[in-house]
């Protein structure tokens, strides 16, 4: 009997200590159930939202390639720079600014943006040209004045310093100046004949970042321009962003150090020695990208022997319209010529 009781209570314990675990097991498996449940319930809730984003693109595809990552996010950067664009536009507006496209807004005359910068390249010793260019076309003074605020035409005397810093040919250009009001002094260039190149680099860049115009022209300081004639042309191409106008040429290029137009480089020009079709240097016009361009980037640009040659091969590499206008040919004066030399 005793036998008996003592195997009841043993099965009696052991039954009870079957119950905590039989109870654990069971909230385990409810647990994993809910948590599978909740799973397979989430992954038919990002099935769905997918087919939706499909059927509203219009696609067919779940996945957005690069190509199209890239375009969407360029878009986005264009939209913030067009909004800062038009904040600036407003501000500009309130300011009283206006592009000079338009020389009336509202019933109110406005100063209007300028057509172009001329640049006339000139040098030590050569006053009596700079005075003919000033009474044949340029003007001074008022007349001066005039031509800009009129038909949006700055014109401006370009020239370096001496290799004398501060010398007598310094003094006699800056006395020059005082009287004339009439120049663009690049202070860090030397003026040379070897140097031509450079100058034409500097005084784009100067321009570009003194005047904000549609155009930038490089003029020698012995040639008449017509300047009425100039600005009808450049009105016409006013739709062009990057444009770089002139009497387009070619010609041969000279390897041997005693000739007259020799190129050092002549070698990076191919077994023809002949140059790419660039505008004669006599005179040339470049927009306002192309200016901004050379300015960017004047650390980097090359010039050869030539500053027509050193301005074409700016351009060789770029988007650009090349134009070629007899106008600009001022070796030949003709009915409704832009430029002449004399």
């Amino acid at each position: 009997m005793a036998d008996k009781m003592q195997g009841r209570a043993s099965s009696a314990r052991v039954f009870r200590s079957r119950i905590p675990t039989l109870l654990v097991s069971m909230f385990a498996t409810f647990a994993s159930i809910y948590v599978a449940g909740r799973l397979w319930q989430d992954s038919e809730n990002r099935v769905y939202l997918i087919k939706e984003l499909d059927r509203i693109i219009g696609q067919g595809r779940s996945v957005i390639s690069v190509d199209d990552t890239l375009k969407i996010i360029a878009c986005r950067e264009q939209h913030k720079k067009l909004s800062a664009l038009e904040m600036e536009l407003a501000a500009a507006r309130q300011e009283g600014f206006t592009s000079m496209r338009s020389t009336e807004i509202n019933g109110t005359d406005y100063k209007r943006r300028p057509l172009v910068v001329i640049g006339i390249f000139t040098t030590f010793g050569r006053k009596n040209n700079r005075d003919a260019i000033r009474k044949a076309w340029m003007g001074t003074g008022a007349a001066l004045k005039k031509m800009e605020n009129e038909k949006g035409i700055i014109a401006r005397f370009v020239i370096g310093r001496s290799a004398n810093h501060g010398d007598s040919l310094d003094r006699a250009i800056d006395n020059e100046n005082r009287q004339t009001k009439d120049f663009i002094i690049l202070d860090t260039h030397v003026e040379a004949p070897e140097e031509f190149p450079k100058k034409a680099k500097l005084f784009f860049a100067h321009a570009a970042e003194e005047w904000n115009a549609e155009f930038y022209s490089k003029v020698n300081d012995d040639v008449y321009v017509n300047i009425d004639a100039l600005g009808a042309t450049l009105a016409t191409h006013l739709d062009k962003p990057r444009v770089y106008m002139g009497c387009m040429k070619s010609g041969e290029v000279f390897s041997e150090p005693s000739q007259k137009w020799y190129e050092p480089e002549w070698w990076k020009f191919g077994d023809k020695k002949s140059y790419f079709r660039h505008a004669s240097g006599e005179m040339y016009v470049i927009s306002q990208a192309l200016a901004k361009f050379v300015s960017i980037n004047r650390a980097i640009l090359r010039t050869y022997a030539h500053d027509d040659i050193s301005v074409g091969s700016w351009f060789i590499g770029i988007d650009v319209k090349h134009v070629d206008e007899a106008k600009f040919c001022c070796s030949s004066w003709t009915g409704g010529a832009i430029c002449a030399g004399v």
